[in-house]
């Protein structure tokens, strides 16, 4: 029996009969700096009938980072093939039922990013069990479609039902505000990464509430109550350790995780704490109105309407200290048409209705 470099990963297949009914599927998958996504979904027949809503999953699955600049090529694409074989797997189909896939990928900035994962989706390396790489072979059949985006387009999909038009920003580990015209046009506005300052997202806050607490305690900044907090939330005992902390591993998502400790300081009347969020808002705000400008959304006037899906934990308004509220506010003084869409479906779930609208365009095309 033939195996998979990365392991067993579709043996499942060897004792799962094709589907009697012929049922075919979509896969669509989010692939973000902290988890990846993938759903599978009926595939639709062309018809001009609107999709169902709510659009119905058959099966979804869970990974870790699939992001390659973040954790290397080798372990983003031995995560995509795992997720996908696992929601596969568990809706009961294989990979001779799928009749469309759109990854959705965070660090996806380049067509030179999107033909890399379409060459890992074509190609992998089969080897018999114990030994060395011998034949290689498409992950997917041949008539399965392929396309790959930025994660950004699937977030803009999940508030549009699939429309690629407006804006959408996400803010979470990383930020990216990423938007779309009618026309076809589209444009972006940071998404850089931690290093080229991804100021507003979720590492941007926590950078600067772990830099503040450090210049306090040099005596460089002022006094403030996230050095009590972040200590206590870090279980250390003084700013010292925080060195040690930091750079024992230094990844995205670990420092994005103490953004509710910057909230909880900032709703309590931290300055510090507070300026940093107010930040935040600007830089947010000022990535959407680049990609606005940018695209012409609202008109000449700037006066027109536009969809703008929000995307993200940092965004998530379940405190007081509200950032989205205060990111759309500062977006509407400029762009009062802006029309903020909380999706009701999960990226994934965008992914595979860009998967399926994609694939019908093409069907139109061939006609």
């Amino acid at each position: 029996m033939k195996r998979y470099r990365n392991g067993e990963t579709w043996d499942f297949e060897h004792e799962m009969p094709v589907s009697p009914d012929g049922s075919e599927v979509i896969l669509g998958l989010d692939g973000g700096t902290t988890s990846t996504v993938c759903v599978c979904m009926p595939f639709f027949p062309l018809s001009d009938r609107p999709l169902p809503d709510p659009v119905p999953v058959l099966a979804r699955a869970v990974a870790g980072c699939s992001n390659h600049n973040s954790v290397g090529e080798t372990a983003a694409r031995e995560t995509l093939e795992q997720v996908m074989a696992d929601a596969l797997s568990k809706s009961g189909s294989n990979r001779s039922a799928v009749r469309a896939v759109c990854l959705a990928v965070s660090g996806v900035n380049h067509p030179t990013d999107q033909q890399r994962i379409l060459n890992w989706l074509r190609m992998a390396i089969l080897t018999h069990m114990h030994m060395p790489p011998l034949v290689e072979q498409d992950i997917f059949p041949s008539h399965v479609q392929l396309y790959v985006q930025n994660d950004a387009v699937a977030a803009l999909a999940s508030g549009t039902m699939g429309k690629l038009h407006g804006c959408v920003l996400i803010a979470g580990t990383g930020t990216i505000a990423y938007g779309f015209t009618e026309d076809g046009r589209e444009a972006r506005a940071a998404g850089a990464g931690p290093i080229l300052g991804d100021w507003g997202s979720g590492y941007g806050i926590a950078a600067q509430a772990l830099t503040a607490v450090v210049r306090a305690h040099d005596g460089r900044g002022p006094q403030t109550a996230l050095t009590y907090n972040i200590l206590r939330k870090l279980d250390i005992s003084s700013p010292d350790e925080l060195i040690g902390w930091t750079y024992a591993d230094p990844s995205w998502a670990r420092i994005a995780a103490l953004v509710p400790v910057v909230v909880s300081c900032a709703e309590a009347g931290d300055e510090v704490a507070n300026n940093i969020l107010l930040e935040s808002v600007q830089e947010l705000a000022s990535s959407v109105k680049a990609v606005v400008q940018r695209l012409d959304l609202c008109g000449e006037d700037g006066k027109g309407s536009f969809p703008l899906v929000m995307v993200g934990g940092v965004l998530e308004a379940n405190k007081k200290w509200d950032i989205g509220k205060e990111v759309v506010n500062c977006i509407s003084k400029d762009y009062p048409g802006t029309l903020p869409i909380r999706p009701k479906v999960e990226p994934a779930v965008g992914a595979a209705l860009l998967a399926w609208n994609f694939f019908m365009k093409d069907v139109h095309k061939k006609a």
